[in-house]
C-alpha cells in the first residue's frame, strides 16, 4: 500500500517550523496520495505515499460518465486517505490539495462526482484543465532539469504519457518554448480498440498505428529541426527502467537507449495480463496501460531522433508539493515563463512589441499605485500585464474591431501556465480595452461569477488608461505616480512638456474607470 510506512508520525514528528501537507491526485486508473513535510520554501520531504486502483478512466472513455459504483469506490478510498491524513495531523483545508485530471474532467457527471466526494469526505476536488497540468508538471520537473549539466543548456522535450492524455513541454535554457496536451492516452486508446472484436495481435497492430499517427502529429507541432533531448516521466516508463539491464544512472535521472526501451515494449506486448502480473508483480490496472505507454515513449524518441532518453522519478504530486512549498502557484520564475509565452504569441501576430511592453509597464505601475482602490491580488496583476502585452494582436486580422479579434485569438491559443478561467479573464480584459463597457449578455462575460466580473471591469479600466498614456507611441510618458484629489484620480508625469494628446485620450478613455471606481481621471505634467 505505501512507499514509506516506516515513517509514521509517532516516530518522526515534524519540527515546529515545518508544515505537514497532503496532495491527492485522482487519475484515470488510480487515486494516489503523498504526505510530506515542508520546511521553509524549498525543502520538501515525503513522509508517505499511497495508491489505490480505480476505474474512472474506463468509465469516462467508454460511456462519458463515471458509474455509481466507481463513485462509491472513490468515496471509500478517499475516506481511508482522510483517516491517514488525520494520523499525521492534517486536518485544515490549507494543508490539503485534491486534484482530478482527464477522467473526471471529461465526465458528463463530473459535478455530481465532486459533490458526492465533498458530502462524504469533506474534501474539495479541483478539476485541473490541461494548461494547469502542464504548469504543475513544469514545477515538478524544472529542478531536475536545472541540476543536470546536459539538460540545463540544451533543448529538451518533456513527455508524460498518462492514461487519458500525453503532456508535452519543450524547454530550452530553462524557458518554455512549447506546451500542449494530446489525446494520446494509454487507457483511452485501449478502450477505443476494444470495440474491434479481433485477435490480441491485431489489436496491438491497430494501437501501434494510432500511436505512430499521433506521435507524428506531435513532431510536426513541435517543428524541431535541431537536436533535442527527451525526458520521460510517468509510472510506466519508471517500471521499464527498473527491468532493463542497460539503464545508466545520471544524477537524479536515469538514461536508457530508445532501442532498449522499444525492445522491452515489444517484449511486454507479447505477454498476457496474468503473465505480467506474475513476472513483474504488477496490478491488473497497471498491466492494461503498460504496453501502449511504453510504445508511445519509444516511438516518440525515435521520431525525434533521440538515441537515448532520460527518465525522471517525478510526478504530478511532486509539482503540487512544490506549489504548496512556495505558497504561490505563480512564482517569479513561472510568471516569467507565462510572460514569455504571451510575447511569443504576440510575435506570431506581428504585434508592436515596444508599444506592448511599454503599456505593460504602465499597467504594472497603475496596479501598484491603486492597490487601495482595486484590492486585487498579484494573480490579477499578471492577467493585466498579459492583457497589455496582447491587446493589439487582433490588428493582424483587421484594425476594425481588433479588440474582438484579439479576444478570439487569446481564447483559441495555447498560453503556457494559464488555466481556462485565467485565459477567459485575460481575453475579456483585452476585449474591453476600448468601446463598450462589459455587458451581461456578452459572450464569456455572462458565464463569470460576481468576483470575476468585477475583476474584469477593474482591469479593463486600468488597461484603457495605460493605452491612453502611450497614445503617441513615443513612450515619452514613462514615470508616473497616482494621486487622489477629492473625487478625482490625478496621474502625474514628469519631464514631458507637451502631453496634450495623452490628456485628451485620457479624458476619452476614462469613462470606464469613473464608472467602476467613481473617480474621474486627469493627466498632469510636471517639469523636472
Amino acid at each position: 500500500m505505501s512507499a514509506g510506512m516506516s515513517q509514521r508520525p509517532s516516530g518522526n514528528q515534524p519540527t515546529s517550523a515545518a508544515r505537514t501537507v497532503a496532495v491527492v491526485d485522482i487519475g484515470s486508473t488510480s487515486i494516489r496520495m503523498a504526505i510530506a513535510e515542508i520546511e521553509g520554501q524549498s525543502h520538501v520531504r515525503t513522509l508517505e505515499e499511497v495508491s489505490r486502483a480505480v476505474s474512472l478512466g474506463k468509465d469516462t472513455f467508454t460511456t462519458q460518465q463515471i458509474s455509481r459504483e466507481s463513485i462509491e469506490e472513490c468515496v471509500r478510498v478517499l475516506k481511508s486517505y482522510r483517516r491517514l491524513m488525520q494520523e499525521f495531523g492534517i486536518t485544515r483545508p490549507e494543508q490539503i490539495r485534491v486534484v482530478a485530471t482527464s477522467a473526471v474532467r471529461e465526465a458528463s457527471n463530473r459535478l455530481a462526482f465532486i459533490d458526492r466526494i465533498y458530502i462524504a469526505t469533506g474534501l474539495e476536488i479541483k478539476i485541473l484543465d490541461e494548461a494547469e497540468v502542464n504548469r504543475i508538471t513544469y514545477m515538478g520537473i524544472q529542478p531536475l532539469l536545472q541540476l543536470n549539466p546536459v539538460l540545463a543548456t540544451v533543448k529538451t522535450i518533456v513527455v508524460e504519457v498518462g492514461s487519458g492524455s500525453t503532456e508535452i513541454l519543450v524547454v530550452s535554457g530553462g524557458n518554455i518554448q512549447f506546451s500542449n496536451t494530446y489525446r494520446l492516452g494509454s487507457l483511452r486508446m485501449l478502450e477505443q480498440v476494444d470495440r474491434f472484436k479481433t485477435s490480441h495481435a491485431k489489436q496491438r497492430a491497430i494501437l501501434e498505428t494510432q500511436i505512430r499517427r499521433i506521435v507524428h502529429q506531435i513532431f510536426d507541432n513541435v517543428d524541431e529541426t535541431s537536436q533535442i533531448q527527451m525526458v520521460a516521466i510517468g509510472g510506466d516508463v519508471r517500471m521499464a527502467v527498473k527491468n532493463i539491464d542497460s539503464v545508466i544512472a545520471d544524477g537524479e535521472l536515469q538514461r536508457v537507449s530508445a532501442d532498449a526501451l522499444l525492445g522491452f515494449a515489444r517484449q511486454i506486448g507479447n505477454l498476457q495480463e496474468d503473465e505480467l502480473i506474475s513476472r513483474y508483480s504488477m496490478s491488473f490496472a497497471d498491466t492494461e496501460t503498460l504496453w501502449p505507454a511504453l510504445m508511445s515513449y519509444a516511438l516518440l524518441a525515435k521520431e525525434f531522433k533521440c538515441d537515448q532518453l532520460f527518465v525522471a522519478d517525478t510526478n504530478l504530486r511532486d509539482g503540487l508539493l512544490t506549489e504548496l512549498s512556495v505558497r504561490d502557484a505563480w512564482t517569479v520564475e513561472l510568471r516569467n515563463q507565462i510572460v514569455r509565452s504571451a510575447i511569443n504569441l504576440g510575435r506570431r501576430f506581428a504585434f508592436d512589441e515596444s508599444h506592448a511592453r511599454h503599456v505593460a509597464t504602465l499597467c504594472r505601475k497603475l496596479f501598484s499605485d491603486l492597490m487601495q482602490e482595486h484590492q486585487l491580488d498579484q494573480r490579477m496583476e499578471l492577467i493585466l500585464y498579459l492583457a497589455a502585452i496582447l491587446h493589439e494582436i487582433g490588428s493582424f486580422i483587421s484594425s476594425r474591431s481588433h479588440h474582438k479579434h484579439a479576444m478570439y485569438i487569446i481564447r483559441h491559443s495555447e498560453l503556457f501556465g494559464l488555466s481556462d478561467r485565467d485565459q477567459l479573464l485575460l481575453s475579456l480584459v483585452v476585449r474591453y480595452q476600448r468601446r463598450s463597457s462589459p455587458q451581461p449578455e456578452h459572450e464569456g462575460y455572462s458565464t463569470l461569477d460576481r468576483n470575476d466580473r468585477i475583476a474584469v471591469a477593474k482591469l479593463s479600466a486600468l488597461l484603457r488608461l495605460a493605452i491612453a498614456l502611450n497614445e503617441s507611441r513615443s513612450q515619452r510618458i514613462g514615470t508616473i505616480r497616482c494621486l487622489k484629489e477629492d473625487n478625482r484620480l490625478v496621474i502625474v508625469t514628469r519631464g514631458s512638456e507637451d502631453v496634450s494628446l495623452e490628456q485628451l485620450t485620457i479624458r476619452q478613455s476614462g469613462d470606464l474607470f469613473e464608472e467602476v471606481f467613481g473617480l474621474s481621471v486627469m493627466l498632469r505634467s510636471e517639469l523636472e
